[in-house]
This record gives structure tokens, C-alpha cells and sequence, in this order.
């Protein structure tokens, strides 16, 4: 990120990358019960897409129009259009969490979204934004700029209202009409609608970096998709979470997500498998999942620390998915995480 004064306001450029599109292999990872968008022109069941290795590339120009007043405008060939909360992958309640939130594709799948025109005003504590982008999902190109079957134009459009009564709580409810997001289904729009609260809370005292022995995050998120064909409401689906990260004694992280998550019937296919001709996705109930983590840093460079650490997922499955996978199925992950630290 860099910023400078020009003309009447501030001008902001940012870029933002992963390496997801190297590390993980067959174009997805393993994470029970998720699904959204494809793998080698199959529908993911019980993994996740890798990000794009562009996952923003955009400018912001901040014009104050008074003390308590803020006029801005966004732009992005690839960025963040006004809808949801901060994506899981960049708020701090899930910052120790290396695996995506089940209700990522009800809550905050447009984070990385083509040709972003949005334009917003401040005032005080409350901010009102709305936003054009391209609605299309990325490709399976991850490693470059490439056109979604519907091209790059934009289709779409969401309204977000933020408010931030103190400097440790924030609160937003958005919602977007998103033209064809799915490969899979090129003539099925969607509404979208989403609500968050977040709190964040420093514990203990500064030390020369600006830095507290400890912190609280917590963030509670709805989202809700709603089908939308030939100008008719198809189904919904509702995906609720609570996220809470506490770090103690500077170095020590445990965290807990749970998740109340809507699935479709995509989860009958085999992985793997190709959609079937005449398939219709249909809602079949929510899974709910329980995760409990921890990790902590050791410094092993003067500027990077690594953080070994291991989280435990427990499920309830819906009663039509218990031949499958049982009652209540269960997984466990192990990682080491590496940060840029002072």
C-alpha cells in the first residue's frame, strides 16, 4: 500500500496477493462438508477453492469534506465490492484459523470480485457505500487477470451501511444482486444479504512497538443467498457464525469458530464426479461445526516468527446426509504459520 496528497483529497493505491494457487494442489483442499465453485470443471464437494493470486488491485481517493464528513471512491480491476463483513481470510477473529468458514459463499465470497466501481460517504460513525462490479465467481485461472464465462462487465450492484459507535465495535448489514456468480449455473442470479458485529479488544500494556501482552476478537456473521431464475425466488440458504480469537502472554493464540452452515444437494455428488444433466441444487439442511485451536510463536529470524499449532472440528450432519457421513464426523489440522513480525 501506498498513499500521497493529490489535489483536493488522498490518493491510496493497494495490492494485495496469495500464494494459494502454488500450494494447494488439485485446485482445492480438503475441508468436510464445504462446496462452491469447480475444480477441473467439476463441482467442489468437501473442499475448497484456492484464492486468486491477484486478490486486489486497486486505488482510493478520500476527499474531506469536513471535520466529520469523508467522501470516497474506490476503483479495482479485482477487488472487495461493497457486501459482507471482512472476508475470513483478513479479519482478525480468524487470523490463526488456516481453513475457510463453511458459510464463506453466503457470508463473504465476494471479497475477490472483478471491475469494482464503488463510491462511499462518512459521517461521524456511520458509512453508506454502494457498489458495481462483476458478478462472476474467478475461473480456475488462478495465477492471472482471466475473463469469467460472462466476461468482466459489470452486472452487479450492493448497498453496505456501516457503523462504528466505538473505536473497538463496528457493525454492517449489506445487500447485493449478483448476476450468474456460478459456472455451474450460468442462468441463476442470486440476492444476497448480510449482517455482522465485530469487537475487538486490546488487553495489558504497550510495549516499544505499540504492541499489548494480549488481545480479544470476536465477530458474529448472518448471510443469506437467495436464488433467484427467470425473475423468480428459487430457495435460500442461511449460514450463521460467532468467531473468537484471544491471545494471552504476547505469544499464546486459542481460538473457537462455530458455524450453523446451509447446504445444497451438491453434497450427494461423488467428488470429483461432473454435474449430472438436468441437476437442480436444492437446499437439504444445515451443518453445524464446532472448532477449538491453538498455536504459538517462537521468533526464528529477527523479523519472522513461526507459529506450530493444531485445531479440532467436531459436526452434527443433517439427518439426509448421515449415511454419508455419519452423525457426527470429525477432522483434525496441524500447521505451522509463518509472520513478518517486529
Amino acid at each position: 500500500m501506498a498513499m500521497r496528497s493529490l489535489g483536493p483529497g488522498q490518493l491510496t493505491v493497494r495490492a494485495m496477493f496469495s500464494l494459494e494457487p502454488a500450494t494447494i494442489t488439485s485446485r482445492q483442499y480438503p475441508l468436510l462438508f464445504q462446496q462452491g465453485e469447480t475444480a477441473f470443471g467439476n463441482p467442489i464437494v468437501d473442499g475448497q477453492h484456492p484464492h486468486n493470486f491477484f486478490m486486489e488491485v486497486a486505488a482510493i481517493y478520500d476527499i474531506r469534506l469536513s471535520e466529520r464528513t469523508l467522501l470516497s471512491f474506490y476503483a479495482a480491476p479485482i477487488g472487495d465490492p461493497a457486501i459482507g463483513p471482512s472476508a475470513y481470510p483478513h479479519r482478525m477473529s480468524a487470523s490463526e484459523n488456516p481453513l475457510a468458514a463453511l458459510g464463506h459463499h453466503q457470508e463473504d465470497s465476494t471479497h475477490i470480485a472483478y471491475s469494482v466501481l464503488t463510491t462511499g460517504i462518512t459521517w461521524r460513525w456511520f458509512r453508506l457505500e454502494g457498489s458495481g462490479f462483476h458478478g462472476g465467481e474467478p475461473s480456475e485461472g488462478r495465477w492471472q487477470f482471466q475473463p469469467t464465462s460472462n466476461g468482466l462487465a459489470i452486472d452487479s450492484y450492493s448497498t453496505r451501511l456501516t457503523i462504528s459507535p466505538r473505536p473497538n465495535w463496528s457493525g454492517q448489514y449489506s445487500i447485493a444482486r449478483i448476476a450468474r456468480p456460478e459456472a455451474l449455473y450460468p442462468h441463476e442470479d442470486q440476492l444476497r444479504q448480510t449482517a455482522s458485529i465485530m469487537y475487538n479488544r486490546p488487553i495489558g500494556a504497550r510495549d516499544a512497538n505499540g504492541l499489548t501482552v494480549g488481545n480479544w476478537s470476536n465477530t458474529l456473521v448472518w448471510g443469506r443467498t437467495r436464488s433467484i431464475t427467470n425473475g423468480h425466488d428459487e430457495h435460500k440458504i442461511n449460514s450463521y457464525l460467532v468467531e473468537s480469537l484471544f491471545k494471552f502472554s504476547r505469544r499464546n493464540y486459542v481460538w473457537t469458530r462455530i458455524e450453523n452452515a446451509g447446504r445444497t444437494s451438491e453434497l450427494f455428488l461423488q467428488p470429483g464426479s461432473s454435474l449430472p444433466k438436468d441437476f437442480e441444487e436444492d437446499p437439504i439442511g444445515h451443518v453445524q461445526a464446532y472448532t477449538f485451536g491453538y498455536d504459538r510463536d517462537f521468533r526464528i529470524a529477527r523479523f519472522l516468527t513461526a507459529a506450530p499449532g493444531a485445531q479440532f472440528t467436531t459436526y452434527t450432519t443433517p439427518e439426509v446426509l448421515r449415511r454419508t457421513y455419519g452423525d457426527h464426523p470429525w477432522g483434525v489440522a496441524a500447521f505451522v504459520r509463518f509472520r513478518i513480525a517486529r
